[in-house]
């Protein structure tokens, strides 16, 4: 999109803003100005360059998922300090 081509009163509505006309001279010469250096960077020769998502690739440090056994339910209501039928009991709160 060129500097041209916005619309300031549209910009402002998508935004739910309520601008005054010194506000909105101001927000649109910051936008031309953006707008402005957008095209300098569509300027820059990329041809050979990989698309990243990161500057360093990223490495997920996990163990691997194995399945173990697990605790028995008495095992794991054995501290709990209120249980009935064989779950855990929680102070309501929410009313």
């Amino acid at each position: 999109m060129s500097a041209a081509e916005f619309d300031i009163h549209y910009v402002a509505q998508l935004a739910r803003l309520s601008l005054s006309p010194e506000e909105e001279g101001t927000l649109a010469s910051q936008l031309t100005s953006i707008l402005g250096y957008i095209e300098k960077l569509k300027e820059a020769d990329v041809t050979g360059v990989e698309p990243t998502a990161h500057a360093f690739p990223l490495v997920n440090i996990t163990r691997p998922d194995v399945v173990s056994q697990s605790l028995s339910t008495e095992a794991a209501l054995r501290n709990a300090p209120q249980q009935a039928n064989g779950l855990f009991l929680v102070p309501k709160i929410v009313e």
